[in-house]
């Protein structure tokens, strides 16, 4: 199973901002929806290793995230809504490379590797560009490329199109969509990119109140906005 909580609790300060959260999710594709303030990217970062569960017990890709935190965060990416957050080097290629820093590859294959990723993400021609005189969506582009060059088991988005025009909106879902083997968990306000999603989870006031096929979840929300 890719990701399983049982009665799952996180607390942050004096706030309990999930309360008893069990689920069971094997889809390929899931996405978190619900309102602002939900509890959505709680979940999103207590899946991705970022806070720890103060009560209850989960698996992530079989692995317990408190005990197996190092060997989790091998198998998992993280991609989120500012990608100046995640672009630490210079230049793009450097920045792509740092994310294989880990594996000590030899020279040529690095560079190989490197090559391969920014050709599939549509930016070989910018890799000696600097990376923060990037746009908006090629900034975003480049974190996604970070990110699947480590060729993860698992990728947890919160509003990775949040602050993208249309155009590059589609471009960073066709590749956090497309079926590279990964499992992917889609923190979104983009009702229809939830729909895209084999199966979909809605949070409120911090509970899980609804998971499901994704039409029905999606419409059972909207239901909700308009009260």
């Amino acid at each position: 199973m890719s990701i399983q909580l049982e009665t799952v609790s996180v607390r942050l300060g004096d706030a309990v901002v999930l309360r008893d959260v069990s689920a069971d999710l094997d889809a390929r594709t899931v996405a978190v929806i619900g309102e602002n303030g939900s509890g959505k990217s709680t979940f999103a970062r207590l899946i991705g290793g970022l806070v720890g569960p103060t009560g209850g017990t989960m698996r992530i890709l079989g692995l317990d995230p408190v005990t197996h935190a190092k060997q989790l965060q091998r198998r998992t990416a993280l991609v989120f809504s500012n990608p100046d957050a995640q672009i630490l080097m210079p230049t793009v290629a450097e920045d792509v490379a740092f994310s294989l820093r880990a594996d000590r590859l030899p020279a040529v294959e690095l560079r190989e590797r490197v090559r391969i990723a920014l050709d599939g993400f549509g930016l070989a021609d910018l890799a000696d560009r600097a990376s923060h005189d990037l746009s908006g969506g090629q900034k975003q582009l480049l974190a996604l490329c970070g990110a699947f060059i480590r060729r993860p088991e698992l990728v947890v988005a919160d509003e990775p199109t949040a602050y993208l025009d249309a155009r590059n909106a589609r471009r960073v879902a066709d590749h956090l969509f497309a079926d590279t083997g990964h499992r992917l968990v889609l923190v979104t306000h983009d009702l229809d990119l939830a729909r895209r999603c084999d199966t979909a989870v809605l949070f409120a006031e911090g509970r899980l109140v609804a998971a499901g096929e994704p039409a029905a979840i999606v419409a059972d929300y909207e239901a909700i906005l308009r009260c």
